[in-house]
């Protein structure tokens, strides 16, 4: 065709335009820049203590009725830090489990109040004062799986005292009631009973539980009866934290008490009621744990008792959503610890999804998918790389509900059958217990977080929409966790840490494809959509 005709037909001119267009843009868009990754390696952050998740519930039936092979299965995808015949992880190497001691409503039934099963506990102390240690039955069978796979650290916890000290004889509390349920001179009962749980088990079952935690979300009333709990104010945890460390020394026992469990973030610090959307109602006395617990000036500081841990635990409940929101409580909470005491270690001790929320809706409906994987990996990164936390806790391991709450599911065919599952069902992973294991199966406990510059033109709240990169290193390792929220590839190099040939690289990817898959090109950098990648470089 001569250039005259072209000029003579418009249709032909306007596909000859495109064509070219077309060709300069794939030519100027065809290969992504590459981000450079700067590893701060001299600039040490905190030491990473572990990654833990909770029995509470679920596993008192699973581990004591449901066939072996299932529950094998399920402690292996939690615990193991084995690999199959092509270098894949096996389970996600949790280094914290959390086991949780009943009140006492399972002995009760329906007498109880608490409806569902599947929310009561059993507790080892009896009506006439002595102890049955055979309760508790199936989550004693996850206790020593996890000793068994060599979990680094456990941890008791409670959320009422027994039902044979409470003022109603219930797991949970009256109505509009603001303190402890728990009867006049029973607060030092409380923490024997507590000590005596501990000495058991280090003693005799020879499982090492090296923390108790005696209450959780003190702040809340613990008032429906739709679970065991209890409210309890900062100078009653004062208190039984006092009992406690006696109690723990008189017997040498290698455990510490770790306080908190806030029910919130802010609780820990100066709390906000127009930021709160009013879920905090009458708890001055029940906030600022931080500065009334650890504040070496103040009257009811703790950190000097031998069996305390100088470690404050809270959880990131209703500060996920917005991100401007999950970034700035963070960066808050922050600060408070350095303005009341440095030197005391944060514990993001649980969280499942329960907030409203622009990406995966609210924590109804189950999600096996990249989705939530993708939003609780972000929280992940900002509670240790803004709030600094040195421990990171999912909330319930196993779930049977139609609920965001587990990293592994118990399916009963889609019925969310509550009393078939007592019994048996299907396990089924989900990409969160996958992409928890990016984090969990290689920081390992011990290793510093380290300072990491990468795109340095974007703010954190930007970050957190495209890439987000945390990195720790031990004497041999450099280890990088890095997650993709976009429906692109992201290219990354690395910068900081010398030649790479002085090392040998793993990369593991969990998304749509792999599950913490251990990818075959070990110097791929790439980092695929929608995904949570790790990269373990190891010293040659």
């Amino acid at each position: 065709m001569q250039w005259q005709e072209i000029l003579k037909n418009k249709h032909a001119l306007v596909c000859l335009f495109f064509l070219f267009a077309g060709l300069s843009i794939a030519q100027a868009g065809g290969k992504k820049e590459r981000i450079e990754v700067n590893l701060k390696v001299e600039q040490e952050q905190q030491t990473i203590h572990s990654w833990g998740a909770s029995d509470a519930w679920r596993c008192q039936f699973v581990g004591k009725n449901w066939p072996l092979e299932k529950r094998h299965q399920i402690a292996e995808w939690l615990f193991s830090k084995e690999v199959d015949s092509k270098g894949n992880p096996k389970g996600i190497g949790l280094s914290t489990w959390r086991f949780y001691l009943g009140a006492g409503s399972t002995e009760q039934g329906e007498e109880s109040g608490i409806k569902n099963p599947w929310r009561r506990g059993a507790c080892f102390l009896q009506a006439d004062g002595s102890y049955d240690w055979t309760k508790q039955a199936g989550q004693r069978w996850f206790l020593e799986q996890a000793k068994d796979y060599g979990v680094e650290n456990f941890v008791a916890f409670m959320i009422s005292p027994p039902v044979q000290y409470t003022l109603n004889g219930k797991a949970f509390s009256d109505k509009h009631r603001n303190q402890l349920n728990i009867r006049s001179g029973h607060l030092s009962d409380f923490a024997h009973y507590m000590a005596e749980v501990v000495e058991h088990f280090n003693r005799e079952m020879q499982i090492p539980i090296n923390y108790l935690s005696p209450m959780n979300e003190p702040q809340w009333g613990w008032d429906s009866g739709s679970q065991e709990g209890s409210p309890a104010s900062n100078e009653e945890l004062y208190l039984l934290t006092r009992y406690l460390s006696k109690e723990l020394s008189d017997r040498s026992l290698n455990c510490e008490v770790v306080l908190g469990e806030s029910g919130m973030l802010e609780h820990l610090s100066d709390y906000q009621k127009e930021t709160a959307e009013n879920r905090i109602k009458n708890i001055a006395d029940r906030a600022d744990q931080l500065a009334f617990f650890f504040n070496p000036h103040s009257p009811t500081y703790i950190g000097d008792l031998p069996k305390v841990a100088p470690i404050i635990s809270g959880h990131s409940y209703f500060s996920s959503w917005p991100i401007k929101t999950q970034v700035e409580t963070r960066q808050r909470l922050q600060n408070t610890f350095q303005q009341e005491n440095k030197d005391v270690a944060f514990w993001q001790s649980e969280y499942c999804v329960l907030e409203k929320n622009d990406e995966i809706g609210q924590g109804g409906t189950r999600d096996l998918g990249m989705g939530t994987a993708l939003f609780v990996s972000r929280l992940i990164h900002h509670d240790v790389v803004l709030a600094n936390a040195t421990s990171w806790q999912w909330w319930t391991a196993l779930s049977q509900c139609d609920y965001k709450d587990g990293l592994i599911y118990l399916d009963t065919e889609g019925t969310f059958d509550n009393e078939k599952a007592q019994y048996d069902g299907i396990p089924m992973d989900s990409k969160l217990l996958w992409a928890f294991g990016n984090f969990s199966r290689f920081v390992k406990p011990g290793m510093k977080r380290i300072e990491v510059e990468y795109a340095p033109e974007k703010t954190m709240e930007e970050k957190a929409k495209e890439l987000m990169i945390s990195a720790y290193k031990s004497s041999d390792q450099v280890v990088l966790v890095a997650i993709n929220t976009t429906e692109e590839s992201q290219s990354i190099s690395l910068q900081g840490i010398g030649n790479l040939k002085d090392y040998t690289m793993e990369v593991y990817e969990t998304s749509e494809k792999h599950n913490l898959k251990r990818l075959k090109k070990t110097a791929n950098t790439q980092l695929s959509p929608r995904s949570v990648t790790t990269l373990v470089l190891t010293k040659k």
